[in-house]
């Protein structure tokens, strides 16, 4: 797998989730304010939509970052991301 990179950044994060067709979305029943999720392409019925505004609210309230891949190790277009929490 090609490097992979951590940020806090809402502009990084959003420019990085657009890039790939990616929305926002939290999974549908978390009952703490929610699980946050970049979905890509169709729809998952786990998963709903929620506004950039919404998913920042909630991405700094449980103290977030967002481990990603620009690239793929033979040099395509990653969507590998994750939400960990901040150190």
């Amino acid at each position: 797998m090609s490097a992979s990179s951590t940020t806090i950044d809402h502009d990084t994060i959003r420019n990085w989730a657009e890039a790939r067709d990616g929305q926002p979305a939290r999974v549908k029943g978390a009952t703490d304010g929610g699980v946050l999720r970049i979905d890509f392409g169709t729809p998952e019925d786990t998963l709903e939509k929620i506004s950039w505004e919404e998913f920042f609210e909630i991405f700094e309230k449980n103290n977030l970052a967002f481990l990603h891949q620009d690239l793929t190790e033979d040099g395509q277009t990653s969507r590998f991301c994750k939400f960990i929490h901040r150190h």
